[in-house]
């Protein structure tokens, strides 16, 4: 019963809910306009380093740092976009990777280990703000069946108070003719050019829009531990793809609900393991610890296999052929 326990707990964590931010953003590019963006952890590693460095090097306040951020991705953003977004999906997959990959072995480059700290990354000198203004008592707090510390419960706090209000804010888009412009550019982009609409300029804005929000992910996944370079590799990405297409893709709520699932089903995985090793099956963690990511591309197999739109999603929305 413990390990339910145990891995329920992982839906309000914080990392679930920056994990679920991330996902919203990816699934304005690809869930609603199409957008083939495999480099959404460069968008989330920018927010980390960006606010990280902006407090620790420049003595930033917080919300200057969260603005100067926000701004940084947006400009990466318009810098990726502008030279790509002519290009077929096939094309800006390749190119959203690599520059992911680039920003990635940049901050692990010792190069730059003056502002970034290299491979050691930065550690957590930059969440006073957040933890001067928690309400709750200190120490330990319990709920139901499970505990948090007080600065783990109120950044969780925080954190999914965020997710709801962008979660809210798309719900708006979408649902505006902005967003019926996206979705008939996710349909047939040539329809839309024959309309008179500017499908370049829808395209970046979306882009723009999905980035802002990758990178207002990384900032809330840094806030309770340090920013390490090794966390925002392309797996990050694929992971989020599994996140978004387990909840349902051109959902307002299926990538919060699929964030959610996928982290219950890791740490589900992981207490198993533990298990394994203290009955000698596996010789140690390590060694039983890739048998999770063996369950969960079993379980995403599965999952597109008998039901391709997801558990939120509607089988008409994914039946376009991404441009």
């Amino acid at each position: 019963m413990d390990i339910l326990w145990n891995s329920l707990r992982e839906i309000i964590t914080p990392t679930t809910a920056a994990y679920a931010l991330a996902a919203i953003g990816l699934n304005v590019h690809f869930g609603f306009t199409g957008l083939l963006n495999f480099g959404q952890a460069g968008f989330v590693a920018i927010g980390a380093y960006g606010f990280a460095i902006s407090v620790m090097t420049f003595g930033f306040s917080a919300p200057l740092a969260i603005a100067v951020t926000l701004l940084l991705a947006a400009l990466y953003a318009l810098l990726l976009g502008i030279p790509t977004l002519r290009l077929r999906a096939d094309y800006l997959a390749i190119v959203t990777i690599a520059a992911a990959e680039i920003i990635r072995f940049a901050l692990n480059s010792s190069a730059f280990a003056k502002w970034t700290g290299g491979a050691n990354g930065l550690y957590n000198e930059y969440s006073d703000w957040l933890k001067s203004s928690n309400p709750y008592p200190s120490g330990v707090v319990k709920i139901g069946p499970w505990t948090f510390t007080s600065n783990d419960l109120w950044i969780a706090t925080i954190d999914w108070l965020v997710v709801l209000l962008v979660a809210g804010a798309i719900y708006l888009l979408v649902h505006s003719p902005w967003g019926r412009v996206l979705k008939g550019i996710r349909e047939d982009e040539h329809a839309m050019l024959s309309l008179g609409k500017n499908v370049n300029q829808y395209k970046l804005q979306a882009l723009v829009i999905g980035g802002v929000i990758g990178a207002l992910a990384g900032i809330l996944y840094v806030q309770p531990t340090s920013v390490q370079p090794f966390d925002f590799s392309t797996r990050m990405t694929f992971n989020m793809y599994t996140m978004l297409i387990l909840g349902g893709a051109a959902t307002v709520f299926g990538p919060v609900l699929g964030s959610m699932i996928f982290w219950v089903v890791m740490r589900f995985t992981d207490e198993l393991v533990t298990i394994g090793v203290d009955a000698g099956i596996f010789d140690n963690v390590t060694q039983g610890s890739q048998l999770r990511f063996v369950l969960v591309g079993v379980a995403l197999v599965l999952l597109v296999v008998f039901r391709p739109q997801g558990i939120l999603g509607n089988r008409t929305e994914l039946s376009f052929d991404a441009k």
